[in-house]
C-alpha cells in the first residue's frame, strides 16, 4: 500500500486503477484514502484492538463537498485517540447497529416486568401509553440512540395534558432504568426531565349528588355493575381492587375484607374493617350468585372478572346528572364524607390504604365541619341567653 503526504490537489490527481487502493497519509498514521476502482474515493482509519489486537478498518465517509480531507482528518484523530484509550470504534458501531430498538425494550418491559410485578390494570394503562405516545415516536430508534432531549420533546408535546405527560414520562424512565441493569445503555436519559405541575381533583358528591347516583344505580339493568359501584362508595377501595375481589377475600363474621397484595397499589396485603352495610351488601351478592364464578363482579364469561365499567359509568352518570366525575372519585367521596363526619384524618388515611399522609391532607378543610359545629354549641348557648335577658 502506497504513503503519501495526503493534500487536496493530490487527492483530486489519484486516478483509479484496475484494483482497490488505499493511500495511507505520512503525516496520520491510519489515516487514508481509499479509492476504488470505479473511481470512488473514501476516507478511512485503520487501527488495531489493543485488548485483541486485531487490525480493524472503519470507513469514514466518501471525499466530496460533504467530507473534505481537513474533516476526515480531525474525525480520524479523534478515532484515533479513541482507540488508544482502549476503545474499539468498529466494534462500538456494530454493537449499535445490533442493539435493540425502543419498541423490543417496550415488549422486554412488559413481559419481564410489568405483567410479572404489576396488577393487571396498570398493565393495561402501560401498554396504552406504550401504543398511544412512546411507540410512535420513539419505537424504530435504537435503545442506545435515544437522547435527553427526545424525551424531553415527547413530554414537550403533551403538555396540554400534563398528568398523562407525567405518567408517561414515568413509563419511559422506569424502562430506561431496566435498560441499564439489562446492558442496553450506560445512562437513563429519562433523568432531569423535570414533570408539569398537576393540580389535585378535589371532585367529590355532595349529599344530593349521591343520592341522585344511588337512584341511578338502582334503575340500572345491569347490576352486578351497580354493586360494584355501590362496594366502592361503601369502603373507598379502588375499582381494580373492588372488580378482582373474591368470595374467599371477605369474612363476614369479622367484617373484614383482606385484599391480596398482588391486587393492591402499594403491593401489600391490607385487612379494611367492613361496615355492616357492606357486609350486607356482599352477604345479599353472594346469596344471589356465589356458585355462579369465584368472582364477586364476573364478566359474561364467569371465569374472568369485570375488566373495566367505563360505558356502564357513562351511562350511569349521565342518567344522575354528574359532571366531570370519573369513577375514580368515589374514593375522594368516601373519604369526604368521612372527614367531614368527624373521623381523623389519620384514620381516613389507613381505610383509604395512604401510606403517605400528605395523600389525605386534600381533605383537611373538611375536617373543620365538626369543629365549627362544636363551636356553635356554645355560641347558640349564648345567644338564646343574651335573647332571654
Amino acid at each position: 500500500m502506497p504513503i503519501a503526504r495526503l493534500t487536496k490537489s493530490r487527492i483530486d490527481e489519484i486516478a483509479a486503477s484496475e484494483r482497490d487502493t488505499v493511500y495511507w497519509d505520512e503525516g496520520l498514521p491510519g489515516f487514508g484514502l481509499r479509492v476504488k476502482s470505479t473511481g470512488v474515493k473514501s476516507f478511512v482509519v485503520q487501527y488495531r484492538n489493543r485488548q485483541t489486537g486485531r487490525s480493524k478498518r472503519k470507513t469514514l465517509g466518501q471525499y466530496g463537498p460533504t467530507m473534505s480531507l481537513q474533516v476526515a482528518r480531525d474525525m480520524a484523530r479523534s478515532l484515533l485517540a479513541d482507540v488508544i484509550r482502549g476503545e474499539d470504534p468498529v466494534a462500538n458501531a456494530q454493537a449499535v447497529r445490533r442493539s435493540p430498538n425502543v419498541s423490543e425494550l417496550a415488549r422486554l418491559y412488559m413481559t419481564e416486568h410489568a405483567i410479572p410485578k404489576k396488577r393487571r390494570g396498570s398493565v393495561r394503562n402501560d401498554q396504552s401509553m406504550l401504543d398511544g405516545y412512546i411507540l410512535p415516536k420513539l419505537g424504530k430508534l435504537r435503545v442506545v440512540e435515544v437522547a435527553h432531549q427526545d424525551v424531553q420533546k415527547l413530554h414537550n408535546q403533551m403538555r396540554k395534558t400534563p398528568y398523562q405527560a407525567n405518567r408517561t414520562l414515568a413509563l419511559l424512565s422506569k424502562m430506561f432504568e431496566l435498560s441499564v441493569r439489562w446492558g442496553m445503555r450506560p445512562d437513563n436519559p429519562a433523568r432531569g426531565v423535570e414533570k408539569f405541575p398537576e393540580e389535585k381533583r378535589d371532585r367529590w358528591l355532595s349529599d344530593d349528588e349521591l343520592s341522585r347516583l344511588l337512584a341511578a344505580l338502582a334503575e340500572h339493568s345491569n347490576q352486578v355493575a351497580a354493586d360494584a359501584i355501590r362496594l366502592q362508595l361503601l369502603t373507598g377501595a379502588r375499582i381494580g381492587e373492588v372488580l378482582t375481589a373474591t368470595w374467599t377475600d371477605f369474612d363476614i363474621e369479622r367484617g373484614v375484607w383482606t385484599k391480596p397484595s398482588h391486587h393492591t397499589k402499594q403491593k401489600r396485603r391490607e385487612h379494611l374493617p367492613l361496615s355492616s352495610a357492606a357486609c350486607e351488601l356482599v352477604t345479599r351478592m353472594k346469596e344471589e350468585r356465589a356458585e355462579q364464578s369465584i368472582w364477586l363482579f364476573p364478566s359474561r364469561s364467569p371465569e374472568h372478572p369485570y375488566k373495566d365499567l367505563k360505558a356502564f359509568w357513562r351511562v350511569v352518570t349521565k342518567a344522575a346528572g354528574l359532571e366531570d366525575y370519573r369513577i375514580h372519585d368515589n374514593r375522594h367521596t368516601h373519604a369526604s364524607h368521612l372527614v367531614s363526619s368527624g373521623l381523623s384524618l389519620p384514620i381516613v388515611g389507613r381505610l383509604l390504604g395512604h401510606t403517605n399522609p400528605s395523600t389525605t391532607q386534600r381533605y383537611a378543610h373538611l375536617a373543620d365541619d365538626p369543629l365549627r359545629q362544636a363551636a356553635e354549641v356554645i355560641g347558640k348557648k349564648i345567644k338564646d341567653n343574651d335573647a332571654e335577658n
